[in-house]
């Protein structure tokens, strides 16, 4: 194998695949990533078993072939080479020369043929969403599935088909996020869980695409009537592929049912208070001090235009905050926790929130006022005195 390629093409390729890797490898060869040359493209893929990422990059190349190597040795190389194309070429087998104008490292690798095969998803249904809509409705539903594995339907994010939407949630039983995106999935019934982490890894990439193109030709392809990118994804029954531009990212399903989520949303609203957000992370922020000593525990009181938050008496001390507030409805109140107020709160980009709650005792529903495909719901604690 030996090809030449930009040294910034490599450097971007290998960490966005190295993400795969984990800190813990079943086998020594998963710390390494596969480099595969053939046409003009240069290949390089890396996978932990569980999840897998392939991308590839224009390379010129003189004599195809594949070789594996240790990912840090490799990165190493890429990262701090300041010269602007480097020339890959086996020697031996599976000795890996790395030269560019002012460098010269030489890595040992082993056999592309030691390498885990990476199979690709075997089509059942496929559907293309497109790049943006996709993004913000991961940024605002990920960060609600749960961490562990105790639950693992709950560690992954619930995608469903519904008439012209997809729709994403996810839930670790004390809140839960749901996003609706217009798509046209055809006459296909889907239903699968997707592992966060992919989801995540996914975001990862829609990101660094996102900004790779900057404001200016994001507005340019706006007034120019361009369509949005697209992320395509393809299920089987137990595999998943996601696809954007020349990188794949695949990844086995979780096996199980998602809670029948629907039956906790609200059937009616007893009251609606509508809150500045900045104003309400401002006071969430500061009262999470003493909060985080009695459960994270914030009672809302709301009623007349405005709405006193207050945490119970700790060791510490209280605190207390009136916020002004548009409220509809009865007066009411309800105890949330002040930590998944903030994680919640910490991921919008609205000026704007409503709050709307039955009691004491049935969970909160938020809705951003300017985006009605979106609902974030918390669990309510027990009521706390004062």
């Amino acid at each position: 194998m030996k090809f030449s390629c930009s040294t910034s093409d490599l450097l971007q390729s290998l960490q966005l695949v190295a993400r795969a890797i984990g800190s813990q490898q079943a086998l020594p060869i998963l710390g390494n990533i596969l480099i595969e040359a053939q046409g003009r493209r240069c290949t390089v893929s890396a996978t932990d078993l569980e999840l897998s990422i392939i991308t590839s990059f224009d390379a010129k190349i003189e004599n195809e072939g594949s070789v594996t190597v240790p990912a840090k040795a490799i990165l190493n190389f890429a990262q701090y080479n300041n010269d602007p194309e480097v020339l890959l070429e086996t020697s031996e087998g599976t000795i890996l020369k790395c030269t560019s104008q002012h460098t010269k490292s030489s890595i040992a690798g082993e056999a592309a043929s030691e390498y885990p095969t990476i199979a690709a998803v075997e089509k059942q249904t496929s559907f293309t969403l497109p790049l943006s809509p996709l993004l913000h409705a991961l940024h605002l539903v990920t960060f609600s599935s749960t961490r562990t594995s105790l639950r693992p339907v709950l560690s992954g994010v619930y995608l469903r088909s519904e008439k012209n939407m997809v729709i994403l949630v996810a839930t670790d039983s004390y809140r839960l996020s749901e996003y609706k995106i217009a798509a046209s999935v055809g006459t296909a019934d889907i239903a699968c869980i997707i592992p966060t982490k992919i989801l995540e890894e996914l975001k990862v990439m829609l990101s660094a695409k996102k900004g790779k193109e900057g404001k200016e030709d994001m507005k340019k392809k706006k007034d120019e009537g361009v369509k949005d990118e697209d992320v395509s994804i393809i299920l089987s029954k137990q595999q998943i592929e996601l696809q954007c531009g020349p990188t794949r990212l695949l990844s086995r399903l979780i096996d199980g049912k998602f809670p029948n989520y629907e039956q906790i949303l609200p059937k009616e609203t007893a009251t609606t208070v509508h809150f500045s957000v900045q104003e309400l992370t401002t006071a969430v922020k500061r009262m999470h001090y003493f909060a985080k000593e009695v459960n994270n525990n914030l009672t809302f009181h709301a009623g007349k235009g405005q709405t006193r938050v207050v945490t119970p008496q700790t060791p510490a001390g209280r605190d207390e905050a009136l916020l002004t507030t548009e409220v509809s409805g009865k007066d009411n109140k309800i105890a949330l926790s002040s930590s998944y107020l903030l994680d919640f709160l910490g991921h919008l980009d609205s000026d704007s929130i409503n709050m709307q709650m039955t009691d004491s005792t049935h969970p909160a529903l938020f809705i951003l006022p300017d985006e009605k495909n979106y609902l974030h719901l918390i669990m309510p604690l027990r009521m706390q005195e004062e």
